[in-house]
């Protein structure tokens, strides 16, 4: 079983940054991928970044060039760094860990983009 909780959100303007933060803990071994997800108010959960087990990292278009998705294994914590912020870049987001056999989600963190 692995626990994930997020931290970071918050509200900040339009062109300014946040950093998001997923303390992960339990059973982390071999082979997996962990993520950032969000949901904004009337719409489906989407995908914004990936980092695999071996450091690979993936992107969604509309976040491509503005957010860096990173880990550090020694805090067992994986980071999403969002620059210049938009306000469709509001939602709850969401950390997950995914594994075969094995998935985890955390409680989800909010972040509005709004002067």
């Amino acid at each position: 079983q692995v626990q994930l909780v997020e931290s970071g959100g918050g509200l900040v303007q339009p062109g300014g940054s946040l950093r998001l933060s997923c303390a992960v803990s339990g059973s982390i071994f071999g082979v997996y991928v962990m993520g950032w997800y969000r949901q904004a108010p009337g719409k489906q959960r989407e995908l914004v970044a990936l980092i695999s087990s071996v450091g690979g990292t993936n992107y969604a278009d509309s976040v491509r060039d503005r957010f860096t998705i990173s880990r550090d294994n020694a805090k067992n914590t994986v980071y999403l760094q969002m620059n210049t912020l938009k306000p469709e870049d509001t939602a709850v987001y969401y950390c997950n860990f995914n594994r075969i056999g094995a998935t985890s989600w955390g409680q989800g963190t909010q972040v509005t983009v709004s002067s």
